[in-house]
């Protein structure tokens, strides 16, 4: 990907870092290969794409790095332990990337926006309608009501 944006462009000038996946459950339930995959997909790609794109932002001295993290990013969800930690970890890796540029024309940042009805989030409605027999409205405000009983730290 970056070998043929570099190709087409010269360099990479604004990377936004916005990969996501989710599976829900319990810790004691949550498959290892979902977990695996999570952490892959929604942190390490942020860090791969990241690392690929600073030498030519930093030699331009200009970019800017965009990390889409989530409200999870600040707080906990029920069942939802790798995407909060993966989250989380958006959250840390922006604030390690943002103080390691502060000397350059590099600058990067975090968005956490909150609940968005997604094609991610969907499939956690349409979950939830099958489970309990609910209409996708009532599943939809089921949904939106255990998210806001997060736990924050």
């Amino acid at each position: 990907m970056f070998r043929a944006a570099e190709a087409a462009f010269g360099r990479v000038d604004i990377l936004v870092n916005n990969a996501g996946i989710q599976h829900v459950a319990p810790v004691d339930q949550f498959p290892v290969d979902r977990w695996d995959a999570i952490i892959a997909i929604n942190l390490s790609s942020a860090f791969h794409t990241t690392r690929l794109a600073l030498p030519k932002m930093k030699a331009a001295n200009w970019g800017r790095i965009i990390n889409i993290a989530s409200v999870h990013g600040l707080v906990g969800s029920v069942d939802k332990s790798a995407y909060v930690a993966a989250k989380h970890g958006i959250v840390g890796f922006t604030k390690v990337v943002a103080l390691e540029t502060a000397t350059t024309g590099v600058t990067c940042n975090r968005d956490l926006p909150g609940w968005v009805l997604t094609p991610l989030v969907q499939i956690q409605v349409n979950a939830r309608a099958a489970r309990d027999g609910l209409s996708q409205d009532d599943a939809k405000k089921s949904l939106l009501a255990r998210s806001s009983r997060r736990c924050s730290s």
